[in-house]
């Protein structure tokens, strides 16, 4: 099984965007999605951005992720 992480981009260099997953930020590649732009919610699996998803989609999963940690 797979899981993709959802996260805001909020720095590009380089060919790597800076992602933001709720207050952690980490590296990922841009090299399978090179039109990712700062502020685009992603979804990063393996190091690399693999979609980008639109404003909705994003905050919806960063809630219900919220909620499942919370819930832990």
């Amino acid at each position: 099984m797979c899981l993709a992480i959802p996260g805001r981009i909020i720095g590009i260099k380089d060919g790597f965007a800076e992602i933001d997953y709720s207050g952690v930020s980490r590296r990922a590649s841009l090299r399978l999605m090179e039109s990712a732009a700062v502020g685009d919610f992603v979804l990063v699996h393996a190091g690399f951005v693999i979609q980008v998803l639109d404003e909705d989609a994003g905050l919806e999963l960063e809630q219900l992720i919220e909620e499942m940690i919370n819930e832990i």
